[in-house]
């Protein structure tokens, strides 16, 4: 099964296959953290993870699949403890659905590629939208601006 999935280096959106691995796979694959957090739902210590108080410039990709998630303009401190974002890069790469966990309503965002657990959506967000999507650095990599990696002094 092919989606379509916007990319963030070519500014297009592009036909991808879904990605569908074996728990056995994942687990190959990805560190324990990263696996007990993307693909059984978990979620890291607040305050704990490589990305909640990361500033490099750049996008934040699935560590399951690679697909790009969030710009880092997008990043902002919300002192919950977790990265956290005002949108995605788009909304063909994110998926929501109803999370009924812990005895209360929330809305688990995935990864539209491979379904891997990424965090919360909150409506307690700055304005204009008033979104929070709150993120597990353990379910992120990063990929800086190409610039910053090819820069020379003239």
């Amino acid at each position: 099964m092919s989606i379509k999935i916007y990319d963030a280096e070519t500014n297009e959106v592009k036909e991808v296959d879904k990605i569908k691995k074996t728990d056995l796979e994942w687990r190959q694959i990805l560190s324990r953290e990263q696996y007990l957090i993307a693909r059984k739902k978990g979620t890291e210590e607040p305050m704990q993870g490589k990305y909640y108080a990361f500033q490099g410039k750049g996008v934040f990709r699935c560590v399951c699949c690679g697909t790009d998630l969030f710009y880092s303009r997008d990043k902002y401190d919300s002192g919950t403890g977790w990265p956290s974002f005002i949108a995605p890069v788009s909304e063909l790469n994110v998926r929501m659905q109803p999370d009924r966990k812990l005895f209360t309503k929330r809305i688990e965002v995935v990864c539209a590629r491979c379904n891997a657990h990424l965090g919360h959506l909150f409506e307690d967000g700055p304005l204009p939208a008033g979104n929070r999507y709150c993120i597990n650095s353990a379910a992120l990599s990063f990929q800086p601006e190409p610039y910053e990696s090819s820069k020379t002094e003239s």
